[in-house]
C-alpha cells in the first residue's frame, strides 16, 4: 500500500505510524508544506493521513499552502482513499466535509482520557479498540463531527474527540502516534504559556509516556484494520 502523510510543522511527524509502515512492508511519502513541499498527484498514493500543527484551519494568510491542502484533502476523500486525520488533521477533514471548526471552551494539554461510546462497533477500524483509553491531548479547537459522520468519542475538556465517515475516513482530536523522542521535541518547540483549561505541566506530560505502549498498540490494531478496507 502507498501511504502519504501531509505534515504542517517540523516537530509533528508521523512518529510511531513510521514504524508500522516499515513493520508492513507499505510505501510511504510526505509532504511538509511548513517548508514549501509539492503536493504528489491525486493517484500517487492510496492512503492518506492528515497530521496535527498549531495552526488554525483559517489561517491563510499565514500559511498560504492551506487552500491547495484543502482542496488536495477533499479529492482524496470523494475519490474513495483511506484518510487518517489527527488533531489539526481531524478539523481540516472535518471542514472540507462541511462541518464547523471552532474554539473549544478550554484548552486541553497533557494526558487525559477519551472514552469511546457504542458507536465504534459498527467502524471496522475502532471496533477493537478499549472503551477508554489515555492519551496525549494538545489544542485549542474543535469540530462538529461533518454531516454523515458518525461522533466515536469524548473527553472531560472536549465533547468531540473522534469520528468516521464511512468505513476508510477517521478524525482523531487527540494524537495516538507519538513516541517518547516525539513527546519530547514536542514539548521542546511548543509549550504554550499558562493558558485556561486542562494544562499538565511538562514534567506530567514526560510521565505521561507510560501510556504509550497501550496507545502504540492501538495505533497498530486501527492501522491494519484501516488497511483492509
Amino acid at each position: 500500500m502507498r501511504i502519504h502523510y501531509l505534515q504542517h510543522m517540523r516537530c509533528e511527524g508521523i512518529g510511531k505510524i513510521a514504524d508500522w509502515i516499515r513493520d508492513r512492508g507499505h510505501e510511504v511519502t510526505g509532504t511538509h508544506l511548513y517548508r514549501g513541499d509539492a503536493l504528489p498527484a491525486d493517484d500517487a498514493f492510496d492512503f492518506l493521513v492528515i497530521m496535527g500543527g498549531p495552526m488554525n484551519i483559517y489561517e491563510y494568510r499565514r500559511h498560504p499552502w492551506l487552500p491547495a491542502e484543502k482542496r488536495f484533502i477533499k479529492r482524496a476523500i470523494d475519490s474513495g482513499k483511506i484518510a487518517l486525520g489527527i488533531c489539526l488533521g481531524a478539523q481540516l477533514i472535518a471542514d472540507v466535509l462541511g462541518s464547523k471548526v471552532f474554539q473549544n471552551p478550554t484548552f486541553e494539554i497533557g494526558w487525559f482520557p477519551v472514552r469511546f461510546n457504542a458507536a465504534k462497533q459498527s467502524i471496522p477500524a475502532l471496533q477493537n479498540f478499549p472503551d477508554q483509553l489515555t492519551v496525549l491531548h494538545w489544542h485549542g479547537d474543535t469540530f462538529n463531527p461533518p454531516p454523515g459522520a458518525v461522533h466515536l468519542a469524548t473527553s472531560e475538556g472536549c465533547q468531540n474527540q473522534a469520528f468516521a465517515v464511512g468505513k476508510r475516513v477517521i478524525g482523531l482530536q487527540f494524537h495516538i502516534e507519538m513516541d517518547a523522542p516525539d513527546v519530547a521535541a514536542f514539548l521542546d518547540d511548543t509549550l504554550p504559556e499558562p493558558l485556561p483549561g486542562q494544562i499538565q505541566s511538562a514534567e506530567e506530560m514526560i510521565q505521561g509516556q507510560c501510556h504509550l505502549p497501550e496507545i502504540h498498540a492501538a495505533l497498530y490494531v486501527m492501522l491494519d484494520a484501516l488497511a483492509k478496507s
